[in-house]
């Protein structure tokens, strides 16, 4: 029972939750807490803290980690393939469509205007980027190490199409020396 119960919730979240991990948090809470008291608060809270320090997204880690409270191992299967699912299915479903409509015109159309909002989307992660943070020696006085690697990998990754791994261990190679 307990596993149709996470299979069920898990599923459900993973449907109707939207805008990423951070978000399906309150879903995956108000379940997991109030409504079958899987957990107290204070366990969910040290659960969620444990999962935004383990590597993924925090939706899947805590579906997990809840999967595994509840029936063990099993359970952590069943909570995660559960969340991940309607996405699956929802992107199996549009590829078909895709693939069977490719010749479509208007689809063509589509897909031409979608573009230059993927390429902004795209910009606009990279911009989040440019912080205090990544470039920690960035202004007048300093060193610019980190725009300096920042460039040369750009113009070896563009114009010189070096193989992108190499550079992330080469920048961070250099990163590691140098600060």
């Amino acid at each position: 029972m307990e596993f149709l119960q996470l299979l069920y919730v898990f599923f459900k979240i993973g449907l109707l939750g939207f805008g990423g991990g951070y978000a399906m948090l309150s879903l995956i809470q108000f379940e997991v807490v109030d409504h079958f008291g899987w957990m107290t608060i204070t366990q969910f809270s040290d659960m969620l803290a444990i999962s935004q320090m383990t590597p993924g997204p925090v939706s899947i880690n805590t579906a997990t980690y809840v999967g595994y409270e509840v029936a063990g191992i099993p359970g952590a299967v069943v909570a995660t393939i559960a969340l991940c699912l309607p996405s699956i299915l929802m992107m199996y479903f549009v590829m078909r469509f895709m693939i069977a409509n490719n010749d479509n015109r208007y689809m063509q159309y589509v897909l031409k205007g979608l573009r230059p909002v993927l390429g902004g989307l795209i910009l606009a992660a990279a911009l989040l980027l440019v912080n205090r943070e990544s470039f920690v020696d960035f202004g007048w006085g300093e060193s610019n190490v980190s725009v300096i690697i920042f460039v040369a990998t750009f113009v070896a990754l563009y114009f010189y199409k070096v193989n992108a791994m190499w550079l992330i261990v080469i920048a961070g190679a250099i990163g590691v020396l140098i600060m």
